[in-house]
Protein backbone atom coordinates (compact mmCIF):
# COMPACT_ATOMS: atom_id res chain seq x y z
CA UNK A 1 0.00 0.00 0.00
CA UNK A 2 1.01 3.62 -0.15
CA UNK A 3 1.36 6.70 -2.31
CA UNK A 4 2.66 5.72 -5.77
CA UNK A 5 3.02 2.13 -4.59
CA UNK A 6 -0.16 0.02 -4.78
CA UNK A 7 -2.36 2.89 -3.68
CA UNK A 8 -4.79 1.91 -0.94
CA UNK A 9 -6.50 -0.93 -2.89
CA UNK A 10 -9.68 1.10 -2.95
CA UNK A 11 -12.29 1.59 -5.67
CA UNK A 12 -11.57 4.11 -8.40
CA UNK A 13 -14.18 6.55 -6.99
CA UNK A 14 -12.47 6.50 -3.56
CA UNK A 15 -9.08 7.09 -5.19
CA UNK A 16 -10.51 9.99 -7.19
CA UNK A 17 -12.32 11.57 -4.22
CA UNK A 18 -9.68 11.18 -1.49
CA UNK A 19 -6.41 10.83 -3.48
CA UNK A 20 -6.82 12.72 -6.77
CA UNK A 21 -3.06 13.27 -7.24
CA UNK A 22 -2.10 9.64 -6.54
CA UNK A 23 -1.84 6.84 -9.05
CA UNK A 24 -4.97 4.65 -9.12
CA UNK A 25 -4.94 1.69 -6.74
CA UNK A 26 -3.35 -1.42 -8.19
CA UNK A 27 -5.78 -4.03 -9.43
CA UNK A 28 -3.72 -6.77 -7.77
CA UNK A 29 -1.44 -7.11 -4.77
CA UNK A 30 2.01 -6.02 -5.95
CA UNK A 31 4.65 -8.49 -4.81
CA UNK A 32 7.47 -5.96 -5.25
CA UNK A 33 6.11 -3.99 -2.25
CA UNK A 34 5.67 -6.92 0.15
CA UNK A 35 9.04 -6.66 1.88
CA UNK A 36 8.67 -4.06 4.62
CA UNK A 37 10.88 -3.70 7.68
CA UNK A 38 10.53 -1.79 10.95
CA UNK A 39 11.43 1.85 10.29
CA UNK A 40 10.42 1.86 6.60
CA UNK A 41 8.50 4.97 5.49
CA UNK A 42 5.33 4.55 3.42
CA UNK A 43 4.34 7.83 1.79
CA UNK A 44 0.69 8.88 2.06
CA UNK A 45 0.92 12.02 -0.04
CA UNK A 46 3.17 13.89 -2.42
CA UNK A 47 6.81 14.13 -1.26
CA UNK A 48 6.52 17.85 -0.41
CA UNK A 49 3.88 17.05 2.27
CA UNK A 50 6.27 14.72 4.15
CA UNK A 51 3.12 12.77 5.02
CA UNK A 52 3.19 9.06 5.57
CA UNK A 53 3.44 6.11 7.89
CA UNK A 54 6.45 4.49 9.54
CA UNK A 55 6.40 0.73 9.99
CA UNK A 56 6.33 0.36 13.77
CA UNK A 57 5.90 -3.44 13.97
CA UNK A 58 5.79 -6.20 11.40
CA UNK A 59 5.53 -9.94 11.55
CA UNK A 60 4.90 -11.27 8.03
CA UNK A 61 1.70 -13.27 7.80
CA UNK A 62 0.64 -12.15 11.31
CA UNK A 63 0.49 -8.37 11.78
CA UNK A 64 1.56 -4.93 10.60
CA UNK A 65 1.44 -1.69 12.62
CA UNK A 66 1.85 1.64 10.82
CA UNK A 67 2.37 4.88 12.80
CA UNK A 68 2.13 8.53 11.80
CA UNK A 69 2.39 12.00 13.25
CA UNK A 70 2.46 13.60 9.81
CA UNK A 71 -1.19 13.51 8.68
CA UNK A 72 -1.63 17.26 9.04
CA UNK A 73 -0.64 20.16 6.79
CA UNK A 74 3.14 20.60 6.92
CA UNK A 75 2.86 24.25 8.01
CA UNK A 76 0.71 23.25 11.01
CA UNK A 77 3.35 20.72 12.03
CA UNK A 78 6.23 23.15 11.59
CA UNK A 79 4.47 25.87 13.63
CA UNK A 80 3.19 23.43 16.26
CA UNK A 81 -0.42 24.50 15.68
CA UNK A 82 -1.84 20.99 15.98
CA UNK A 83 -0.77 17.42 16.48
CA UNK A 84 -1.87 13.94 15.58
CA UNK A 85 -0.61 10.54 16.57
CA UNK A 86 -2.23 7.76 14.59
CA UNK A 87 -1.88 4.06 13.97
CA UNK A 88 -3.21 1.58 11.49
CA UNK A 89 -2.98 -2.02 12.67
CA UNK A 90 -3.59 -5.03 10.44
CA UNK A 91 -3.83 -8.47 12.09
CA UNK A 92 -4.20 -11.79 10.25
CA UNK A 93 -5.78 -14.72 12.05
CA UNK A 94 -6.25 -18.24 10.64
CA UNK A 95 -9.91 -19.34 10.61
CA UNK A 96 -11.91 -22.31 9.43
CA UNK A 97 -14.54 -21.49 6.84
CA UNK A 98 -17.24 -23.59 5.20
CA UNK A 99 -14.84 -24.14 2.30
CA UNK A 100 -11.75 -24.91 4.38
CA UNK A 101 -8.92 -22.91 5.95
CA UNK A 102 -9.07 -19.15 5.56
CA UNK A 103 -7.72 -15.93 7.02
CA UNK A 104 -9.48 -13.13 8.87
CA UNK A 105 -8.05 -9.62 8.54
CA UNK A 106 -8.78 -7.28 11.45
CA UNK A 107 -8.03 -3.62 10.86
CA UNK A 108 -7.89 -0.98 13.61
CA UNK A 109 -7.50 2.76 13.25
CA UNK A 110 -6.64 4.85 16.30
CA UNK A 111 -5.71 8.50 16.63
CA UNK A 112 -5.02 11.16 19.23
CA UNK A 113 -5.40 14.75 18.18
CA UNK A 114 -4.84 18.20 19.69
CA UNK A 115 -6.01 20.91 20.16
CA UNK A 116 -9.76 20.63 20.76
CA UNK A 117 -10.75 22.07 17.37
CA UNK A 118 -8.75 19.41 15.53
CA UNK A 119 -10.33 16.70 17.68
CA UNK A 120 -13.81 18.10 16.91
CA UNK A 121 -12.99 18.26 13.20
CA UNK A 122 -11.62 14.72 13.21
CA UNK A 123 -14.78 13.46 14.91
CA UNK A 124 -17.01 15.27 12.40
CA UNK A 125 -15.12 14.63 9.16
CA UNK A 126 -12.10 12.35 9.46
CA UNK A 127 -13.78 9.45 11.24
CA UNK A 128 -16.66 9.17 8.72
CA UNK A 129 -14.26 9.59 5.76
CA UNK A 130 -11.88 7.03 7.24
CA UNK A 131 -14.78 4.59 7.69
CA UNK A 132 -15.73 4.85 4.01
CA UNK A 133 -12.12 4.60 2.85
CA UNK A 134 -11.20 1.76 5.22
CA UNK A 135 -14.27 -0.31 4.37
CA UNK A 136 -13.48 0.06 0.69
CA UNK A 137 -9.80 -0.74 1.28
CA UNK A 138 -10.69 -3.95 3.14
CA UNK A 139 -13.08 -4.98 0.37
CA UNK A 140 -10.39 -4.21 -2.19
CA UNK A 141 -7.79 -6.25 -0.33
CA UNK A 142 -10.20 -9.17 -0.12
CA UNK A 143 -10.93 -9.05 -3.86
CA UNK A 144 -7.26 -8.89 -4.69
CA UNK A 145 -6.19 -11.64 -2.28
CA UNK A 146 -9.00 -14.06 -3.23
CA UNK A 147 -8.72 -13.49 -6.97
CA UNK A 148 -4.96 -13.35 -7.25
Amino acid sequence: MGWHRGGWYTARWVDTLFFPNNSPSADRILTEYQHLEVGDFIADGPPETECGFVVREIRPGVHLVLFSTSHLPLLWRIRGLAGISWTWTFVLTPVETHSGPGTRLVFRWRARTAPWWLTAGANMFLIPANFVMSRDMLRGLRRRSVHG
